[in-house]
């Protein structure tokens, strides 16, 4: 079993969380974070069923930050 390190976005509409370490791009939703997060680890698994375990990048991350800046 692959470990990977999921982002949950709290946004007005509800949340949105992405895979880190993934090739392509894999999304999911919900109204709550635990529907989000159920989302996504269902397009997770479509997308390794679809494109095979080549899609997993995580060897390249050895830690992961998330850093905010003003603009």
């Amino acid at each position: 079993m692959q470990q990977l390190k999921i982002i949950v976005e709290k946004h007005s509409e509800g949340y949105v969380a992405y895979p880190l370490g993934l090739k392509g791009i894999v999304v999911g939703e919900g109204n709550t974070y635990e529907e989000a997060l159920a989302d996504v680890k269902s397009a997770i698994k479509f997308h390794i069923e679809s494109f095979g375990k080549e899609v997993f990048d995580t060897d390249k991350i050895k830690e992961t930050f998330i850093a905010e800046v003003a603009l």
